[in-house]
Formats: C-alpha cells, sequence, structure tokens
C-alpha cells in the first residue's frame, strides 16, 4: 500500500530552521510543508508590497530557502509553503535566483495566486464584520489588505504541473499539507471522510515543535527531554488514511498521546464543526494510540460538506501604538515605580487629555499580564515599569514614550534602562466571501 511522509517544516513565520533541515536531511520523508503565515502577518506583508513591488513575503524566506532547496532536491523532498504571504510570485522568482545561485536546474518552481481580494474588496462594503457586528464599510481605519482563506485546489493544480516546490499566499493552514495527500492519493473533492482525516493530519503538523513537545513541555509536571533541541513532526499516511505522528529519532522531544492530544485542541473552536474552506472536519471521535516510543496512530477523524463561503481576512490601519519602559531597583523599588506611573498618568492628563482611545499601566511582574491593579505588592528587588497608549495619530502616541523617558532627570529616584518605542498597528477584521468570487490560479517558473 502506498505510503507519504509528510514533514513539518516550520509552525510559524519565524520558527527555527535546523529542524526542518534536519528532516529533510533524515526524516525518510517526501514532502515538507512550511507554514508561515498568520492573519496580521499578511496585512503586514501588504504594507510592504505597497512600498516595494518586490517585497511582501516572509522576511526569512531568502534564509530557510538558501539551504532548504539544495538539501531538498538532492533528497527529492518537494518543499510547500505560504511564505509568499502577500506576494507569492515575488516570492517564488526569489527561489528561481537561489536556485540558479546553488547551481541547479531541472526544477519547476510554482506560485499560487487568487486569494487577494483587495482589488474587488468594493463588493464587500456591505458584508457584516464579525468583530464588530456592523458593515465593513463602517470599519473605522484604512483597508491595506484582503486575503480570502483558499484551500488545497491551487496547490494540487500545482503538483499536477509538475512543481518542485509550491509557494501560496493565503491557504488555511491544513490545506499546504493536505494537498500532497490527495495529489498522491488521488481522493475525491467530495469525499468527506478522507479530508476531514486530512485536515486532522494538516492542523497535527502545523504548528511545528507544539505536537513534538515543544509547547508542551512544562518541568515537573510534564517533562519533556532534549527540549533544547525539540525537532518537528512527520506523518506517516497511506492510501487508505491510516497515520501515524512521529519524529526524527535524534531530535528531541517526544510524540505521545498527551502531545498529540493538546495541538489537536488547538485553535479548533468546536471540535465537532472545524470549518476549513475544503470540508467541515470532525475531530469529536479522534482517538490517540502510543504504537512505540515516539509513534502515535491517530484514528477517529472524519468531514462533512465543505460550506458555501470562505472566510476573509481583512487587514486595516487601524492605531499607534506608544510605550515606553524603565526599571527601578533596590529598597523602595515597587513605591518608586507606582510613582512613575503617577507621575506618567498626570503628566498624559496634561498634555494630551482625551487623547487616547486607551492607556495601560503596569508594574512588571505584578500587574501587567493580569491587569489586577488592586495587587496586593511584595517588595521584590527590582522592578520594570511599562505604560502603553493607543491613538489615532503616531504624534499623539509618542507622548506615551517620550514621558517615560524623561522620568530619567525629573523623577523619581534611580530609574534606569528606559526604552521607547512607537508602531503601526494592523488589525484585522474577519467577514464571510462566497467561494464563487475566489479563483485560484498557479503560475509556473523553471530552472
Amino acid at each position: 500500500m502506498k505510503t507519504i511522509r509528510i514533514g513539518s517544516g516550520a509552525g510559524y513565520a519565524g520558527d527555527r530552521l535546523e529542524p526542518a533541515l534536519e528532516l529533510i536531511e533524515k526524516g525518510n520523508i517526501q514532502y515538507i510543508s512550511f507554514e508561515c503565515l498568520a492573519e496580521r502577518t499578511i496585512a503586514i506583508g501588504q504594507q510592504a508590497k505597497l512600498k516595494d513591488p518586490t517585497k511582501g513575503y516572509n522576511g526569512l524566506l531568502e534564509h530557510r530557502m538558501t539551504k532548504a532547496i539544495p538539501l531538498a532536491a538532492k533528497k527529492g523532498v518537494k518543499i510547500i509553503t505560504n511564505m509568499g504571504s502577500a506576494n507569492p510570485e515575488a516570492a517564488a522568482k526569489v527561489c528561481v535566483d537561489i536556485a540558479k545561485k546553488a547551481g541547479l536546474d531541472g526544477l519547476k518552481i510554482a506560485c499560487v495566486l487568487g486569494d487577494d481580494l483587495l482589488p474587488q474588496i468594493d463588493k464587500f462594503m456591505d458584508t457584516e464584520v464579525w468583530e464588530t457586528k456592523r458593515p465593513l464599510k463602517e470599519l473605522d481605519g484604512e483597508i491595506v489588505s484582503a486575503n480570502a482563506y483558499m484551500g488545497v485546489e491551487g496547490i494540487i493544480k500545482a503538483l499536477e504541473g509538475g512543481a518542485d516546490i509550491v509557494i501560496t499566499g493565503r491557504v488555511s493552514d491544513p490545506a499546504i499539507f493536505m494537498a500532497p495527500l490527495i495529489y498522491e492519493f488521488g481522493w475525491a473533492m467530495d469525499d468527506w471522510d478522507k479530508l476531514g482525516k486530512g485536515t486532522n493530519i494538516g492542523h497535527l503538523l502545523e504548528c511545528g515543535a507544539q505536537v513534538t513537545g515543544g509547547y508542551y513541555a512544562e518541568p515537573t509536571k510534564k517533562d519533556v527531554p532534549g527540549v533544547g533541541h525539540v525537532g518537528f513532526p512527520i506523518i506517516e499516511v497511506n492510501e487508505a488514511g491510516e497515520y501515524f505522528v512521529t519524529k526524527v529519532p535524534e531530535a528531541g522531544g517526544m510524540v505521545t498521546v498527551d502531545t498529540c492530544t493538546e495541538q489537536m485542541i488547538y485553535e479548533i473552536h468546536d471540535p465537532s464543526k472545524y470549518l476549513t474552506p475544503d470540508v467541515v472536519a470532525d475531530f469529536s471521535k479522534v482517538t490517540f494510540t502510543q504504537i512505540e516510543k515516539d509513534k502515535v496512530k491517530v484514528e477517529g477523524a472524519t468531514g462533512h460538506p465543505k460550506t458555501d463561503t470562505f472566510k476573509c481576512s481583512v487587514g486595516y490601519k487601524d492605531c499607534f501604538i506608544g510605550d515606553g519602559e524603565i526599571s527601578y531597583g533596590g529598597p523602595g523599588c515597587v513605591a518608586r515605580g507606582k510613582l512613575a506611573l503617577d507621575i506618567v498618568k498626570e503628566r498624559l492628563e496634561l498634555v494630551a487629555p482625551n487623547a487616547f482611545d486607551e492607556l495601560k499601566f503596569d508594574i512588571i511582574g505584578c500587574n501587567s499580564i493580569y491587569w489586577n491593579p488592586d495587587f496586593k505588592y511584595n517588595e521584590p528587588s527590582e522592578v520594570r515599569v511599562r505604560v502603553a497608549g493607543r491613538a489615532k495619530t503616531k504624534a499623539v502616541a509618542d507622548l506615551v514614550a517620550n514621558e517615560v523617558e524623561a522620568l530619567y532627570t525629573n523623577g523619581p529616584a534611580g530609574g534606569c534602562g528606559a526604552v521607547k518605542r512607537t508602531r503601526e498597528i494592523v488589525s484585522v477584521a474577519s467577514i464571510l466571501v462566497d467561494r464563487n468570487l475566489v479563483t485560484p490560479t498557479v503560475k509556473f517558473f523553471e530552472v
């Protein structure tokens, strides 16, 4: 019976490279998929593309592909990734250049387009935004991106066209892992049971080391061996839809029933109705069985017919956030930190009354995570003060950081290590669009 092994090359935009190279070198895999795209990262990519039409792809594309492409070509491993972000075509051209510089030839590189709905955003202005329950036209901020979550269709077309490397923009996370299974095994696009299993496979792989013990680790409660060199996962699948989660034996981490269970329930809301572009997946009856060390059998995933709509993430220029930090140490540091916050609060009321949409005053290590202003302080040896403000203009947001820095000489005593920054914030709104308005297309480039 035909069997395919797929490796996870990344679980987020800035993930490590070494575990991916280890999978290509030692994992006996046929495919490796790098999942590097989040909702805000594609909006940020779109901003970069607006400034420079040759940019907009993942910033680590060159770093990863310079090493991954030659090794994958040597080992006969196909690469699939959403590192194209807002500009898959530019990313594909970069990969062509990398392959040429490495002295490779005979490679075919494909990019999948069609997710970018910004050119037709006017069609959706009356569509309800999930987060606000108001029409998109009432969104408070300039729209800079609109990307539909496509499914496997474009990736399959690329593989059918002989692509060795497939670069996408916004597709669903499981799609970059499920597409090669559909292509290799000839699964029907309405075989909901197989597509549900394929989605479960993709979901287990998409976060990299989370399923091999990285995010699972918690000292004395959930100890994980070798977490400093934790490996990325592999899933072995046969054409009947049977599959196992494993890893390279030499890599750190572990694959157990518990690590797989934690990853499966991550980010899926209702496990019986996990909505994806290709299938409504049902994980409610999934079971995990430890077959041997670092090898877990997965059973019970299924699926139901897909929806008529795609989710579309709309990125918009929302605000500016200014923040500043400064440290106080030694006897009385908490009292001085609290006085510093009171000073900045008074200063901001003086120089910019009612100008901020939101202000936050923290003593890090005491109340910064849980927003508890009534925390009863025990005296530590040092504290870090942080003030952050959200405003519509950069000029107003800058005032926060400037006032924190001014504590250096304006008191209280002993402030040190001040930092300040102001960032433009791209927020994300979500709408549903008719799937018939989204058409995946593929461009090929040959080396």
